[in-house]
């Protein structure tokens, strides 16, 4: 089996805007602080589940700033 067979095929989604919250959360990608530092050593199926996770977050981090304008 080749190497680029055995590397993870889902990119880092991060944006390069890098702010931690006060659950150590990126509101920029929107990974835990645990999730950023594990990602390189992560296969597909950890990604995976980390990429569900930040959209999750992304939702209500969404939910909770429309909450507090309106």
């Amino acid at each position: 089996m080749s190497e680029s067979n055995t590397r993870p095929l889902l990119q880092s989604p991060c944006i390069d805007n890098c702010c931690l919250n006060e659950e150590n959360v990126c509101l920029g990608c929107f990974r835990s602080l645990h999730e950023i530092t594990q990602w390189s050593e992560a296969g597909d199926d950890m990604r995976k589940i980390i990429l569900k996770n930040c959209e999750r977050r992304r939702q209500d981090y969404g939910k909770k700033w429309l909450r507090s304008k309106y």
